[in-house]
C-alpha cells in the first residue's frame, strides 16, 4: 500500500485540478513520496474515496481541490475513523475560494502544499457538524453562511467566466441587485437565545468566506469555539458599504453585526432559508438549522 491517498478533483478551480493534474503528481513525486492519486468523478465521490483509503488503513489522505474537495474528504475521513489519531488530512488548494486553507495557515500555491505534504507537522483541529430539517447532517471543517450569503454562492455557480476572488466579488453584487430577505431569526448559542430580523448568518471554524470575506476574523480552527456572526437587518444600500468592511474584517464594530463564540448553535427561521456548507449548498428551503462542534477531531498536516 501507498503512503498516501492523494484524492484529486478534475473540476476544482473551474477545471485547474484537470489543468494541473500532473504537475501536482510531478510536484509529489519530486518530493520522495509515494502515493496513489486517484480522481474523482461526481459530487460525493471524494467522500466514498476517503472513507474506502481509512477503511484500508490509510494514515495520510490529502485532497486536492477547492473547499467542496476538502469538506468531502474531511467528510469521508472523519466519518468513517473512529478518533482523530487514525488518519491525517493533508490539502493541497486549487479551488476558486481555498478558504479552509487559508484558515489552516497553508501555503495557497500548489507547489508550497506539496512541500508541507513532505516536511509539514500534524495539528489536532476542531470539525463542525450541521444537521438541517431537511438535509442529512454533514461535518464541516470552515463554515456554514445562512442566507444572503448561501445565496451569493448559488449566483457565483452563474458566473463561470470569472475565476478567482472575482467570482464571489461579482456574485455579491448580483445578489445585492436581485435579492433582499431578512427574516424574523432566532439565534441559539450554547442555550443564550435572540430573536431579530437577520440578513446572514456564518458560523465559522475558520475565518473567512469566498476566498476573501473575514466573516470572523481571528478565529482559531483549534480553539474549540465556533465563532458566529449575525447580521441584522440592513437597508440594501447600505449592504453595498458592507462589502469593502467584509474584505478588510472592519465589520465587527458596526452595531448592526453581532459577534459571539461557543459550541452549539441552533437557528430558526419564519421562512426558508438557504445554506451553505464549505462553500457547498445545503438545506435550501429549510428553517431550522443546528450546528455542534467537534473539539480537536481532525488530525490536520500543516
Amino acid at each position: 500500500m501507498s503512503d498516501m491517498t492523494v484524492i484529486l478533483n478534475p473540476v476544482a478551480g473551474r477545471g485547474a485540478g484537470r489543468r494541473l493534474s500532473s504537475q501536482v503528481a510531478a510536484c509529489l513525486a519530486d518530493q520522495g513520496l509515494d502515493f496513489e492519486l486517484v480522481e474523482t468523478k461526481a459530487p460525493g465521490h471524494a467522500t466514498s474515496l476517503a472513507r474506502e483509503a481509512v477503511a484500508r488503513g490509510q494514515p495520510l489522505i490529502v485532497a486536492v481541490g477547492g473547499d467542496g474537495t476538502v469538506s468531502e474528504v474531511l467528510n469521508g475521513l472523519v466519518g468513517a475513523s473512529q478518533g482523530a489519531d487514525d488518519t491525517t488530512l493533508g490539502v493541497i488548494p486549487i479551488g476558486t475560494g481555498n478558504d479552509f486553507a487559508y484558515a489552516a495557515g497553508l501555503p495557497l500555491t500548489f507547489q508550497g502544499a506539496c512541500q508541507v505534504i513532505a516536511v509539514g507537522q500534524t495539528r489536532l483541529v476542531d470539525v463542525g457538524w450541521v444537521q438541517a430539517d431537511n438535509e442529512e447532517g454533514r461535518y464541516f471543517g470552515n463554515g456554514v453562511g445562512i442566507g444572503f450569503d448561501a445565496v451569493v454562492n448559488i449566483e457565483s455557480r452563474k458566473l463561470q467566466w470569472l475565476r478567482g476572488f472575482v467570482v464571489y466579488l461579482a456574485a455579491v453584487f448580483r445578489t445585492l441587485a436581485f435579492y433582499y430577505h431578512a427574516p424574523m431569526v432566532e439565534v441559539s448559542v450554547d442555550g443564550q437565545g435572540t430573536v431579530q430580523p437577520s440578513m446572514m448568518l456564518s458560523i465559522m471554524n475558520g475565518q473567512r468566506f469566498g476566498g476573501g470575506f473575514l466573516m470572523t476574523p481571528g478565529s482559531q480552527m483549534d480553539d474549540g469555539l465556533f465563532d458566529v456572526c449575525v447580521v441584522g437587518q440592513v437597508p440594501r444600500a447600505a449592504m453595498v458599504g458592507f462589502v469593502p468592511r467584509f474584505m478588510r474584517g472592519t465589520h465587527v464594530t458596526d452595531p448592526r453585526v453581532s459577534l459571539s463564540q461557543g459550541r452549539e448553535v441552533r437557528v430558526v427561521s419564519e421562512s426558508p432559508w438557504a445554506a451553505h456548507v464549505d462553500g457547498e449548498i445545503y438545506g435550501l428551503g429549510a428553517s431550522r438549522y443546528e450546528m455542534a462542534l467537534l473539539p480537536q477531531r481532525l488530525r490536520l498536516l500543516c
